[in-house]
């Protein structure tokens, strides 16, 4: 099987996982080759994500390393082993591959927390104010492309926000409630397609008020997607260069806290519709 020219993220985290794991049972790349009889540089492309593993392997590299967590160990094996194609690939091409990063998280996440200032989350984006997000960047994107992000956007929410999905948490500043992208009549659409996203069983949505006694984060976008087992947890943060995706426990800890803190200050899911039919009103 020839080595992989464009590993997607989660392809990458297999191997960054088994390099980790590599290095804190402080074994060198030329002896975990030697267990397979691999040239060392083979396992250099299996630890950047460029050359698939089976999942035996993984657990033989586990066992070689004395991986105790065995259900993290099966997790990653089932990983390795993915020969899904999922609908994200039909885009590659035509949106950036940060975006099919993220659809490809989203899809496989055991459920979703998202804390957003700025933008109603991507998952939650009507047609119309995802069009004029992408049509307002630097430079202009050519038509076709404004397209082809907005149809892949729709393409996530019809996954997300599908009824009986895994559980999606969103967290809303009003800052992003009362941002007009694409007009007036535009933003009250999107407060519709909110309260109606909110209405579902697997689905929370609460709104960050103004009145808020303090602001924790730096201001950006983010998604914390669970994984089978929390060490394969994954952080995604928005920036304008493209999304970042983090995975060391400590980062893990620290997004955790920080969406934990303001779900406590919050409104409830009950008076976050309110305030969005509020804000709908005043806009």
């Amino acid at each position: 099987m020839p080595p992989r020219t464009t590993p997607s993220a989660r392809q990458e985290r297999v191997g960054t996982e088994l390099r980790k794991m590599r290095d804190c049972a402080g074994r060198t790349t030329a002896e975990a080759a030697a267990l397979f009889g691999f040239a060392r540089t083979k396992i250099t492309q299996i630890e950047k994500g460029q050359y698939p593993i089976s999942a035996e392997r993984v657990r033989m590299l586990a066992s070689d390393f004395e991986e105790s967590d065995h259900a993290f160990v099966e997790a990653l094996a089932a990983m390795a082993e993915e020969r899904h194609r999922g609908w994200w690939e039909d885009y590659r091409g035509s949106v950036p591959v940060g975006f099919l990063d993220i659809a490809e998280m989203e899809y496989f996440s055991k459920g979703t927390r998202t804390y957003q200032i700025s933008h109603v989350p991507g998952a939650m984006q009507t047609e119309e104010y995802g069009r004029a997000i992408f049509n307002d960047l630097y430079p202009p994107l050519a038509p076709r492309h404004v397209e082809a992000r907005v149809e892949h956007r729709v393409q996530r929410s019809t996954h997300l926000m599908r009824e009986g999905g895994e559980p999606y948490s969103a967290l809303v500043h009003e800052a992003s409630l009362r941002m007009l992208f694409g007009g007036r009549d535009s933003a009250k659409r999107q407060m519709d397609k909110l309260l109606e996203y909110s209405e579902l069983t697997h689905v929370s949505l609460r709104v960050i008020a103004f009145s808020t006694d303090g602001f924790m984060g730096s201001g950006q976008g983010i998604v914390y997607a669970s994984g089978p087992v929390p060490r394969l947890d994954t952080v995604q943060l928005d920036t304008t260069t493209g999304p970042v995706f983090l995975h060391e426990q400590k980062m893990m800890e620290k997004y955790r806290h920080i969406i934990d803190a303001m779900t406590e200050r919050a409104l409830t899911e009950s008076q976050s519709r309110d305030a969005i039919r509020l804000i709908k009103k005043e806009i």
